[in-house]
């Protein structure tokens, strides 16, 4: 039986994040080949991912003490979202899960009684994760949930997965695609699909199944099969990005920096040798240049690239398979990366492929209607999240965040603010990306504070609520004080293969007393 030609459009994080799975996972039944240019650039910004990307290293046997290495990675347990509920008021959204919960309802209501009552802390002090993050601290245990990301260099990611793919038979061809050639009427069922791209050296690739990752380009998805775009801009009115990248001067915090602006919000990723700096903004509310010295103004370090410009829609693709062209990253449509979602929609667009994948050249109209249908509940949730964010704000000092407060949302959004205000209630549902942890964190952080709590939670009474608040908070404390600072676990666990060492935000003193610790919970796990 001949095998399936897979022909993959563009490089960068979501072509050889596509390569390297179907040449590790489906190999043997492909001839997958990917074109790219040294010519054309990629976005590269995408340097923080949430922890769903254990999953895709898993399925290809990836080390996590190997990728970490070869891209320059820190760990990341959160993202801290500064000035975003109002001037001055920070909240931190981490990974991992607040408290316990129990058959009836969530950790939440048990705090909110404990708030009412003088018995409980910051809500962050019931999740490991949360308050490692604030402390500094990492480890990584035997039988230790996953529940941390990474900040990395993603030029370097793609440059790891490259090499990966080709060991698994993914053959690369460098050229720049000058036409897209569809079949014509008298194909039957295959007119209008995707025949073969011709390059700039003339070679002709012919293929059954083609992959776009051209980028905001969409060059096969969009200008060849004129698949059509929701755009979500009324929603998400940031339009544009500054990028940049600084040297490493301050220690390493285990979580992402979200800084909101007078027109839009400001990132700061800490990789081992360096810094990823930009600044998300509405071009309505101000110009290139203003956010470009905004944004200068605001970083530390020296530079170590020039300020690069970069303009964008938020929305979708109404179909993210057309035809026998599937679209993966940027090209399938964006969401801004307010919470690091670019990577984990590659990686579940990839997943999700390879579980509807065809056996042959001729497709399965269900398979596609289905990959579309997931893709596009899930793009929903995401965008329904990251609206959260901006509608939920006591921000009204300057245009942009008035409008953003005024701003009509989405029915299934509005649903979600109302019922947690009202009863503090919040459910996942099966294909959702963000728990309830994450809304739980987001909404107290943003300013919403319920009204009432569940009713069983007054089955227990003050002091019983109180041991059971103490408990939990006791047991996290003890957790992470047997971490070590991260910046040292680190460079003992997964330091990159350079010269200059991180900055540490504590001695190695500390570490050392700490050390023995991590020995004895590595050994009794």
């Amino acid at each position: 039986m001949n095998k399936l030609k897979v022909v993959i459009a563009g490089g960068g994080t979501a072509g050889w994040m596509t390569a390297a799975a179907l040449g590790k996972l489906l190999g043997k039944n492909l001839d997958i080949t990917l074109i790219e240019s040294d010519l054309i650039g990629t976005v590269g910004v995408g340097e923080a991912t949430i922890p769903t990307l254990h999953l895709y290293h898993r399925l290809l046997g990836l080390q996590e003490t190997d990728v970490m290495a070869a891209t320059n990675a820190t760990f990341k347990l959160g993202i801290m979202f500064e000035n975003w509920r109002d001037v001055g008021k920070d909240y931190l959204h981490s990974f991992g899960f607040l408290g316990k919960d129990c058959w009836a309802c969530g950790f939440q209501h048990f705090w909110l009684k404990g708030m009412q009552q003088g018995l409980a802390s910051d809500i962050g002090d019931y999740c490991p994760e949360h308050l490692a993050a604030r402390a500094g601290r990492f480890a990584v245990l035997p039988n230790q949930d996953q529940n941390h990301a990474y900040h990395l260099d993603a030029t370097l990611y793609a440059k790891f997965l490259r090499s990966f793919a080709e060991q698994h038979g993914v053959k690369r061809l460098e050229g720049m695609i000058t036409q897209v050639q569809q079949w014509d009427e008298q194909a039957g069922d295959k007119a209008g699909y995707i025949k073969a791209l011709q390059l700039d050296n003339g070679m002709l690739l012919e293929g059954d199944l083609f992959i776009d990752c051209t980028g905001f380009k969409a060059l096969l998805i969009e200008q060849t099969l004129l698949t059509g775009f929701d755009d979500w801009t009324h929603y998400l009115p940031c339009d544009s990005a500054i990028a940049v990248q600084t040297t490493q001067t301050q220690a390493l915090v285990p979580y992402t920096r979200s800084i909101a602006h007078g027109a839009g919000w400001q990132w700061r990723i800490p990789l081992q040798t360096r810094v990823g700096n930009g600044l998300v903004f509405s071009s309505k509310f101000l110009s290139d240049a203003d956010a470009i010295e905004l944004l200068k103004a605001n970083i530390s370090g020296e530079l170590i690239n020039e300020p690069r410009v970069i303009k964008f829609r938020t929305g979708t693709r109404r179909k993210h398979w057309n035809k026998n062209c599937v679209a993966i990253g940027l090209s399938s449509g964006f969401l801004e990366p307010l919470e690091s979602t670019s990577i984990h929609l590659i990686q579940r667009s990839i997943i999700r492929l390879l579980q509807l994948m065809p056996s042959g050249p001729d497709l399965v109209n269900a398979d596609i209607d289905e990959f579309n249908h997931q893709t596009m509940i899930e793009m929903h949730n995401i965008r329904d999240f990251i609206i959260l964010h901006y509608k939920v704000t006591e921000r009204r000092d300057t245009p942009f965040w008035r409008h953003c407060a005024a701003m009509e949302v989405p029915e299934s959004l509005s649903h979600r603010i109302e019922m947690f205000g009202e009863s503090g209630k919040v459910y996942k549902f099966a294909q959702e990306l963000f728990g309830e942890s994450s809304w739980i964190q987001v909404m107290l952080g943003q300013g919403i504070t319920p009204k009432r709590y569940h009713p069983i939670v007054d089955q227990m009474s003050p002091d019983e609520l109180a041991s059971f608040l103490q408990n939990i908070r006791q047991g996290v404390l003890r957790h992470v004080q047997n971490w070590p600072a991260h910046t040292d676990f680190l460079r003992h666990y997964a330091a990159t293969k350079v010269d200059k060492e991180p900055p540490s935000a504590v001695s190695g003193s500390d570490v050392l007393k700490a050390m023995p610790m991590i020995k004895s919970s590595m050994s009794a796990g």
